[in-house]
């Protein structure tokens, strides 16, 4: 997944260093191709069809759309839902978080060598304990 999400930020810086000579009316002009495909593809897909992204895709939308306010969000054409690409990025924030809390090594830590070897000379020694050394 992060070799695909860094693949689509390169394309994708590619493609907007390839906006800055462009015109304005240029821009408007491909935006609003951009919107007649959506148009057409939802059209094709019809009502009831869900399109699937892949986490990589859904890591970049939230990315690059968060930023934007909800208003402005519901008055993009997407293929997706505004509060659908809040929920992706909330996920995102919170495997972040939840991986960079999560101790190292799950489980009790190990107990130290001369602790375990003081323990079984302490067990030798006290046969009364209730404890066989053959436990250990």
């Amino acid at each position: 997944m992060l070799l695909r999400l860094a693949y689509l930020t390169v394309t994708n810086t590619f493609a907007a260093l390839r906006l800055l000579p462009m015109g304005d009316r240029d821009k408007d002009v491909e935006i609003l191709a951009l919107r007649h495909q959506i148009t057409v593809l939802e059209r094709q897909l019809g009502a009831d069809t869900r399109v699937r992204f892949a986490p990589a895709d859904r890591a970049f939308l939230a990315a690059l759309l968060t930023s934007l306010p909800r208003e402005v969000l519901r008055q993009l054409r997407l293929l997706i839902r505004p509060d659908t690409v809040l929920r992706w990025h909330r996920d995102l924030m919170r495997r972040r978080h939840a991986r960079t809390c999560r101790p190292k090594r799950p489980g009790r830590p190990p107990t130290v060598h001369s602790i375990r070897a003081l323990i079984l000379r302490l067990v030798r020694e006290n046969p009364g304990w209730g404890l066989s050394a053959g436990a250990w």
